[in-house]
């Protein structure tokens, strides 16, 4: 099963993750994984800590001479910033612990529960964990598991089509979006809307306030069958909904047209089926995303990605000293005033991992041309049930 996780703090050493069950005789491209760790920290509102980090991949294990080898990757991302914060967070050393001591907790993050939960006196052991300076990892993990994709053609683009109240209501097709989102500093393939997204985050950032957005993921060429009906554990967007929904700050998943479904009759919701001797087995609409029951249905799956805004506020709101129980302002970590087009980038790595996960499952996990051959052979049998992949 392909599986991975992630350690590390947010101004600690570094970062690292294990990613298991990529097949062997993969040809990774190291400067494509680079290209997708730059633009994580990129994007119109991010605040000072991009300035100091400039993420690489280093691959300690389970590649030998830029392949795969089937066993175990083993990824670190060092941390730049630790060089600032050593006396607070070295691992094996004394450190200064009532310098960097926070106990006035932030609402909307995990500072005051989590320490409750692991009875810590110090929300500083909570939000260094619980930072999305961990998603950097999951970028990584993301990314190799597109190259592995990309084998088949499976291709991923995102972009953002909501910040504050600016949005776009104008349906962009895959091809657009690739070819458009990271030309935008918001990642808004529309230019007025763009305008609007950069207006409402330069007031926002005025304010001292921070904003959230909404963030589109698509997915080309997934072919039909990755999950199933039988079991709810098996149901393919379960495990995106889920995968999406870990990313800090992610309160809300839609498939298709989402929420939109209860607005609508069935006639106007579901995709109907037809069939063409040119085409095959087609539909004329994508209301729900690609997936039925379920299983992926061959069609463009379409995620939608609500985020909050980012809790860390210059005008800290009201909150408790979680020692004294006072009422005190909250504590100000450095911040970003909105991080929704990094987000993006993160959202669809995180959908990555899954669609693999589910392909493998299918195709099989130990080399790359023995998942080949299963795919080609499975794609043929669709075939002659008048499925053309096209």
């Amino acid at each position: 099963m392909l599986r991975y996780i992630t350690s590390g703090e947010s101004h600690g050493k570094c970062l690292t993750s294990i990613i298991d069950g990529i097949p062997s005789n993969v040809s990774l491209n190291m400067d494509e994984i680079n290209l997708e760790m730059k633009k994580r920290q990129s994007g119109y509102g991010r605040g000072g800590r991009m300035k100091i980090e400039s993420d690489k991949v280093e691959l300690l294990s389970g590649v030998r001479g830029k392949t795969t080898i089937g066993g175990p990757i083993a990824i670190k991302i060092k941390n730049k910033d630790y060089e600032n914060w050593a006396k607070y967070m070295n691992p094996t050393e004394d450190i200064d612990r009532e310098t960097s001591k926070v106990e006035h907790v932030r609402p909307g993050h995990a500072d005051l529960i989590g320490s409750l939960k692991y009875d810590f006196d110090d929300a500083r052991n909570v939000l260094e964990r619980s930072s999305a300076r961990e998603t950097a990892s999951r970028v990584a993990v993301g990314s190799i598991c597109k190259q592995v994709l990309k084998v088949f053609d499976i291709d991923f683009a995102s972009h953002v089509i909501q910040i504050g109240t600016a949005k776009v209501e104008e349906i962009c097709n895959f091809d657009f979006i690739k070819n458009n989102s990271d030309l935008s500093e918001v990642r808004c393939v529309d230019k007025n809307v763009e305008k609007l997204m950069i207006s409402e985050i330069d007031k926002a950032k005025s304010e001292k306030d921070t904003l959230g957005g909404v963030i589109e993921v698509r997915i080309k060429n997934v072919p039909p069958g990755l999950g199933s009906y039988v079991h709810y554990d098996k149901k393919v967007d379960a495990h995106i909904a889920m995968n999406v929904m870990s990313i800090q700050a992610i309160k809300g998943v839609e498939i298709g047209i989402g929420f939109d479904v209860a607005n609508n009759s069935g006639s106007d919701v579901m995709d109907e089926i037809f069939y063409d001797e040119e085409k095959g087995i087609y539909r004329n609409t994508n209301r729900l995303g690609g997936i039925e029951g379920g299983m992926t249905n061959g069609d463009e799956i379409i995620i939608r990605c609500a985020m909050k805004p980012i809790p860390t506020l210059y005008k800290p709101l009201n909150s408790i000293n979680m020692k004294t129980l006072e009422n005190f302002k909250a504590s100000v970590e450095r911040s970003d005033t909105c991080a929704v087009p990094a987000c993006s980038i993160v959202c669809e790595n995180v959908v990555a991992f899954v669609i693999l996960q589910f392909f493998l499952e299918k195709f099989g996990m130990d080399n790359i041309e023995d998942i080949k051959k299963s795919y080609i052979s499975y794609m043929d049998r669709l075939g002659d049930r008048g499925w053309k992949n096209v």
